[in-house]
This record gives structure tokens, C-alpha cells and sequence, in this order.
């Protein structure tokens, strides 16, 4: 009973999930977020401005930010306002090697806004991070990359099935997106979380590692330990969270990951 509700919660998630990518954008200069914050080592190097935008055309099993999936529960904000923000900052997160980060939700939902964003803040001399699952990686404009320092790169699963059970999606824009920044010259981060029983396959990690390898532009690759931390935002949303009895990964099976990416030349952290 329990696997059917979930199986129908998670289907009426990914029927608003594709509510989200016919939702408007806003206007010029303008965007919608859940929140910024400041973290360090996580979301690109050094202590980050990170700000999250709101919406997202995904609805990971293991999402660990329930709360940016809907543009419509988001505050709009204008560019200004968050540069008003981030100045406040500036000189903190300049010292520490840092920079600005756009995470999510999913950035490229609102390109303009994110767009916009990254450009001041690059002309402005803050280095800049794109977070992204790459599924709309064909709405970033080239100029819109070119302002981009560094993208950190969701590929959540090398198997085609495996990832379409674990978002609702289609694995080929992102590889695609990955394929388009490597001839672009852009660096990257590719980031994989690592879930028992979901990605931990060995040749699932395997054909992500011969992938990667092939890229060029790739600088590393974090390995994400799958987490239940989120279950009590799921909990106050009113929302069941699918991976609830799923276990973290343990020293070994991290350990083994770790030893597949080195076996192709990729650095992984």
C-alpha cells in the first residue's frame, strides 16, 4: 500500500513538474527565488553567494530542496536587489576565494534573470557558478556561459532508465549540455549523488567515468553521499519523501566509486 501511494505521489509531482517548463518567466531584469545564502567548499570554491532560484522541470527521488520546485511559491526579485545583496558580501567572499553561485530550483528555467545575474557579477569581478541539471542546458545562450566560471553539472545517472525512474526526465539534454561545454571550453564540476540501489551500479558508474574521460574540460568530480536530511522539509510540506528507507552509502561503496572514476583518469572528491 505504502509503495503504491508513493508511486502516485511521485507521478502527480512529475505532472507539476511539467507545469513548471509552460510557466512564464518574468520580465527583463527580474527573477523568482526561494532564498541566498553563503556556504563554503559545496557550491563552487571557496565561501559562495548562493542564490536559489525557484522551479524546476525535475522531480528527483532524493531532492534535497523541496521547497524551490514551483516558480509560483517563490518571491520575484529583481537583479538589482540581489546585487544590493551580494554587495554586502563582496569584500567577505572576495577575501575568501570565492565567489556567486546560482543553484536551485533549476537556474535555466528563467534564463534571462539568470543571465543577467551572471553577467554583473562576472563584470564585476566575482567569480561566478552555474549550477544545473543540464535538461535545459539548449535555453543558456552562449553569452550567458561565457559569463559562467565555472558550471557545476548534475549528472545523476549514466543509465538512461535508471535516470528517467530516478527524475521523470530524459538523460540526453544533459549529456548533450555536457558535450556542448567541453567544445566550449567551459570548466566543470560534474556532481553525482551516489544512492544504494539507484546510481551505485558498477557499470552505471562506470559508463559516467568513461564519459567524463572523454570530455576534456572536466576538473572533477563530486561524489555526493545520498542523505535523508530533508525529510523533515518534505514532512512540513505535507509531502512523503520516496527514498525515506534508503541508507546512506557506506566507507566501502564510496571507496569503490572513488576507485572506478581514478581507473579512467577521473579526479573525484
Amino acid at each position: 500500500m505504502r509503495d503504491r501511494l508513493l508511486d502516485d505521489s511521485t507521478a502527480r509531482l512529475r505532472q507539476d513538474a511539467a507545469a513548471e517548463l509552460r510557466a512564464s518567466e518574468p520580465a527583463a531584469g527580474g527573477g523568482v527565488i526561494e532564498s541566498w545564502d553563503l556556504s563554503v567548499g559545496v557550491d563552487g570554491p571557496g565561501t559562495r553567494f548562493v542564490v536559489f532560484t525557484c522551479g524546476c522541470p525535475l522531480r528527483c527521488l532524493y531532492c534535497h530542496n523541496p521547497e524551490t520546485w514551483r516558480m509560483r511559491d517563490g518571491r520575484r526579485v529583481t537583479v538589482d536587489e540581489v546585487m544590493s545583496e551580494v554587495d554586502r558580501y563582496r569584500r567577505f567572499i572576495s577575501v575568501a576565494g570565492g565567489g556567486v553561485t546560482v543553484s536551485g530550483g533549476e537556474p535555466l528555467l528563467q534564463p534571462r534573470f539568470t543571465g543577467e545575474l551572471l553577467r554583473r557579477c562576472h563584470d564585476s569581478g566575482l567569480h561566478t557558478a552555474l549550477d544545473t541539471s543540464g535538461f535545459l542546458g539548449d535555453r543558456a545562450s552562449d553569452a550567458l556561459l561565457a559569463d559562467t566560471d565555472l558550471v557545476l553539472l548534475d549528472i545523476k545517472s549514466w543509465n538512461p532508465q535508471g535516470y528517467r525512474r530516478l527524475t521523470g526526465a530524459s538523460l540526453e539534454p544533459t549529456l548533450r549540455f555536457a558535450r556542448r561545454l567541453a567544445d566550449l571550453g567551459r570548466p566543470v564540476w560534474v556532481r553525482f549523488v551516489l544512492v544504494p540501489g539507484h546510481t551505485d551500479a558498477e557499470e552505471n558508474v562506470d559508463g559516467l567515468a568513461r564519459f567524463v574521460a572523454t570530455l576534456g574540460n572536466v576538473e572533477r568530480v563530486d561524489v555526493l553521499p545520498f542523505h535523508r536530511m530533508a525529510a523533515g522539509k518534505y514532512a512540513r510540506l505535507g509531502l512523503a519523501f520516496p527514498l525515506a528507507d534508503v541508507r546512506p552509502p557506506d566507507r566501502a561503496l564510496l571507496e569503490r566509486v572513488h576507485a572506478q572514476f581514478a581507473a579512467h583518469g577521473v579526479t573525484s572528491v
